[in-house]
């Protein structure tokens, strides 16, 4: 079966598809040390926030995909997805915050009915807007003629994408996605999108196949563009490398193929201590599908909240006190963190779908 028709976890109704479940499998393994530990061993403090540059909303857990490393669960099967009501209190939330840059991700976040309204609405507030696209979703019916909006819209577009092979692709998300995904990239620069004179941005995002961790991420972004470009005319302007979280159908995998030992303990030991600084918990909030407030779109999947007397959902984000309290806070952890630490911390680009 291919990876884009499996049914989600919450669908099969298995253990991990609890949160709970899966900080459960993470503690039950034998680790050196723990996330705190390394950060205090490194002489770092414990994780506290910088200056709020980002917002980043997941509009829904509704794919049109089910890929075996998502961390989000997400899938045809999944009806989570935001509603008008929260987005404007999102808006609420945004005006006279100073948060220029709002990350609209999911599932697939086009998939939500109110997309295009949010994204109007934020651009007319002039708010920078990237969405993170699957690619493939431009290709169906409903959403085809969705890249012309998003030029019109002046969106950055960061997509996913495994690899510049087909089969390494096809591998992780099923028959027929790398196709899909090489006619999408082609039809965004067909737009401008990857020119560096339009202004219109076009990142790539690429994750492992597999239980390891990724390249060199100014090595693979030279090879990228030279293999895109040779064999399918497609320009782009960065690549993002991003560690795969043992979170939800990647943990569900690491388990199944005896790797999550192993993989966590790789974790582990690439911890670098210069990530830390640029980690996207230090300058984003994340905001759940419903609402809820977390550090990063990690600890969101885990259902880890904000710490002490933080706000806890959107609506209250402007509240007496709000940015305040939200900025004392200490960034909740676990052992997943060792995943943004890992070689160049290379999760925090941030979730993508």
């Amino acid at each position: 079966m291919a990876a884009s028709t499996l049914p989600s976890l919450r669908f099969r109704q298995v253990p991990l598809a609890s949160a709970a479940a899966q900080r459960e499998a993470l503690h039950q393994l034998p680790l050196p040390r723990e996330f705190d530990e390394a950060l205090a061993q490194a002489g770092l403090p414990p994780l506290t926030p910088g200056h709020l540059d980002i917002l980043q909303l997941n509009l829904g857990k509704m794919c049109n995909q089910t890929c075996r490393h998502c961390h989000v669960d997400a899938g045809p099967d999944r009806r989570e997805v935001m509603s008008r009501e929260t987005m404007e209190q999102c808006l609420r939330a945004l005006d006279g915050s100073g948060v220029r840059t709002v990350d609209l991700t999911g599932g697939a976040p086009e998939m939500n009915p109110h997309f295009r309204w949010l994204v109007e609405q934020l651009r007319a507030r002039g708010h920078h807007v990237m969405d993170r696209c699957n690619l493939t979703i431009l290709e169906t019916k409903p959403h085809y003629e969705l890249p012309h909006f998003l030029a019109e819209q002046r969106v950055e577009v960061v997509c996913s994408l495994p690899h510049y092979r087909a089969l390494n692709t096809d591998a992780q998300r099923g028959e027929g996605v790398y196709a899909q995904s090489i006619r999408a990239l082609q039809r965004l620069n067909a737009l401008g999108y990857g020119d560096a004179q339009s202004g219109l941005r076009l990142v790539l995002v690429t994750n492992p196949v597999g239980a390891f961790l990724p390249a060199n991420q100014r090595s693979l972004e030279a090879e990228w563009k030279r293999e895109l470009l040779r064999h399918h005319g497609i320009r782009f302007d960065a690549l993002y490398c991003i560690t795969n979280m043992p979170i939800s159908r990647y943990l569900e995998w690491l388990k199944d193929s005896g790797n999550l030992e192993a993989y966590l303990g790789k974790l582990v030991t690439a911890f670098n201590p210069a990530a830390v600084a640029g980690l996207m918990c230090r300058n984003t909030l994340s905001v759940g599908w419903d609402g809820q407030l977390y550090d990063c779109d990690f600890n969101q999947m885990l259902e880890l909240p904000l710490t002490g007397e933080s706000p806890r959902h959107i609506r209250d984000f402007a509240s007496e006190r709000g940015f305040e309290r939200l900025a004392g806070r200490r960034i909740a952890t676990d052992r997943h963190c060792f995943g943004c630490t890992a070689g160049a911390g290379s999760s925090c680009g941030g979730a993508t779908t």
